[in-house]
Order: structure tokens, then C-alpha cells, then sequence
């Protein structure tokens, strides 16, 4: 396999000269594609500033970031907008939901202005949210919901563009132990279907279950090795509290099906090219609708749903808000 992630000798620097702090000092790392990574460190190590150039959201002061081959260190924000959009689904501690849209316009939005029809949508919008187990909690909003279950619809978001790298910052930072679980095992058959998986964290036992992790501290690589994949233990604080128990609702969990069976027992058998997989290829070859610049922020984690509403962004919150209503009027694309 080619390199997905070539970083070279990159350095991120803040308020250069006497008093500049120097995020990360000359990090070199190569990501090939297909790798289930773990980029660990404690806070203040760099690892967000790291996450943030790996995730197009920054560039780097000094060096080269090279993504499918192509150098995206110097692009302006537009163009690393629209890589984000193709080429990265993010999974964010603070789940980075609309409120007054639910779960499945949550998840359909990204796909709208990718341009991707409306049949294909729904069906991959649909799939992306039986995944995480919320098949019964598609017509629910973020209020409406717990937070494990809102962290599982910002999984399912960015996993139904199907993009091939899946950059996860804390992914179960909210959940308790039973949905670490289950959130691990999705990152997991993700990877095993052939996406790059790269999840940012502070926990040990949550970066042992990558084949490769990463240490930094102080804004270096300390360690670079790849490992057996660990195996989570059933108790314990893995996801950031103590369990507690089933969700809301009092159901247990769905079973987690693969992406391609979904009614079906789940496979233990690495599966084939899955229609996700087909459907996004379609779609990638559509020309993206426009999307304004405020709602890009607000997608990949920029701004808050706050600063989204306030002032001039707040005509961005309601664009959102039309587009989704409008749906009900559109015409079937087959």
C-alpha cells in the first residue's frame, strides 16, 4: 500500500520570536493507507495540534504535509475545506451537532452538499445510523438524546460519507465503559474494511487497541511502534466515567452490524466491497453544492453551534435549516 499521511519535518509555531511556544518541533511521521493508528499524549503534548494539521483544520508553520501524494501544507482555507469534505470524516469529543436538526439530518448534511442524491443518501445516512446502533433514534434530536448516544450520531456522520480516513479526536471521551466498547468495535470493522482509522487520545487502553501507536510529548514523537492489537477489558474507565448500565431509553445497545449486512447476523468474515463503499464513489464524482464558509467551520469542528447562531453566522444556521426542509420537496433522483 502507497502512503496516505507523508508529514515531513513539520513544525508548529505560536506567536514566533521571544515568547513563541513551539506546539510541535519537527515531527516526521508516514501513515500508509489501510493502518489503524493511535497518536497518544497527555494534554500540552501536542497531539491536537498535530490531529489538527493531520485533519486539514491548520497547516504548519515549517515543513511538508503530503496526502495522497498531493502537498496540502500551503493551501488556502477553501481548498482545504474541500478536502475535508472528500477525503475526512471527523469523530469529535464534543459531538459538533446541529440542535434543531435530527439525527438523520445530522448525518444527511455533509452528504447534501457533496451533492450526493437523495435516494443514496438516505440509504447511506440510514446504514451509517443502524451502525451505531440509533435505528430508533433517527427522528430524535441532540436534546432528545444522551450524550453517548449524540457522540454515536457524530460517528455515524462521518462515517457515512464513507471517506478513507477516519481521524477520531477521544472518540468515547463521553461514553461509559459498555459503549467504549461498542464504539471501539465500529472503529474496528471500519478498519478491517479497509479504511485508515486514526484515533487521537490520552487513554492507554484505548490506544492499545490500534496495531500502531504513536507517543508524543513536548511536541515530539517520543515512540513509534506497532503492537499486537490489545484486547479491552469488560470493566474499568475506559470511555472517561464509570458505567452506567444501558442507555436512556432502557434498551441494550443493537448489535453492530457490517456496513454491508445490515439485517443479517453479524460476520465475522472480512467482507467485500460494500455498496457504501460504491455509492460514495458515485457521488464523489458529482460536482459539491456550495456550502457557505461558516457551516464548513462548524462541520469540521472549527466553530461551535453558539458561534454559529450569533450575529451574520446565524444566516448559516438557517440556510442549514432550509436545506433540510427542503428535502421534503425535492424531487427522487434515482
Amino acid at each position: 500500500m502507497g502512503a496516505l499521511v507523508d508529514i515531513r519535518d513539520i513544525s508548529k509555531v505560536y506567536n514566533p520570536g521571544e515568547n513563541e511556544v513551539r506546539a510541535l518541533d519537527h515531527v516526521t511521521v508516514r501513515i500508509e493507507e489501510g493502518e489503524y493508528v493511535a497518536i497518544i499524549g497527555q494534554s500540552g503534548s501536542g497531539k491536537s495540534t498535530l490531529m489538527n494539521i493531520l485533519g486539514c483544520l491548520d497547516v504548519p508553520t515549517e515543513g511538508k504535509y503530503f496526502l495522497h501524494g498531493n502537498d496540502v501544507s500551503e493551501l488556502d482555507d477553501n481548498e482545504l475545506s474541500d478536502i475535508r469534505n472528500q477525503e475526512i470524516g471527523f469523530v469529535f469529543q464534543g459531538f459538533n451537532l446541529i440542535a434543531n436538526l435530527t439525527a438523520f439530518e445530522n448525518v444527511e448534511l455533509p452528504l447534501i452538499y457533496r451533492g450526493v442524491s437523495r435516494s443514496k443518501r438516505r440509504k447511506l445516512s440510514e446504514t451509517a445510523l443502524e451502525k451505531v446502533g440509533l435505528a430508533n433514534r433517527m427522528d430524535h434530536k441532540p436534546s432528545e438524546m444522551s450524550g453517548g448516544q449524540q457522540q454515536r450520531v457524530a460517528i455515524a456522520r462521518a462515517i457515512a460519507q464513507a471517506p478513507p480516513i477516519i481521524l477520531a479526536d477521544e472518540p468515547t471521551g463521553n461514553l461509559d465503559s459498555h459503549s467504549t466498547w461498542e464504539i471501539m468495535d465500529i472503529l474496528e470493522t471500519l478498519h478491517k474494511e479497509g479504511r485508515t482509522v486514526i484515533v487521537i487520545t490520552h487513554n492507554n487502553e484505548i490506544a492499545s487497541r490500534a496495531e500502531r501507536t504513536i507517543k508524543i510529548m513536548d511536541g515530539r514523537i517520543e515512540s513509534d511502534s506497532k503492537e499486537p492489537e490489545g484486547e479491552m477489558p469488560d470493566d474499568g474507565n475506559l470511555g472517561g466515567r464509570q458505567s452506567e448500565g444501558k442507555e436512556s431509553d432502557g434498551k441494550e445497545s443493537e448489535k453492530l452490524y457490517s456496513i454491508t449486512s445490515i439485517g443479517a447476523e453479524p460476520s465475522t468474515e472480512k467482507p467485500l466491497e460494500n455498496e457504501s463503499d460504491n455509492l460514495s464513489k458515485k457521488a464523489s464524482k458529482q460536482p459539491p453544492k456550495p456550502m457557505s464558509e461558516e457551516l464548513r467551520r462548524f462541520l469540521a469542528g472549527e466553530m461551535t453551534e453558539s458561534e454559529l447562531e450569533n450575529g451574520a453566522d446565524n444566516k448559516t444556521d438557517n440556510k442549514a435549516t432550509k436545506t433540510t426542509e427542503g428535502m421534503n420537496h425535492e424531487s427522487k433522483e434515482e
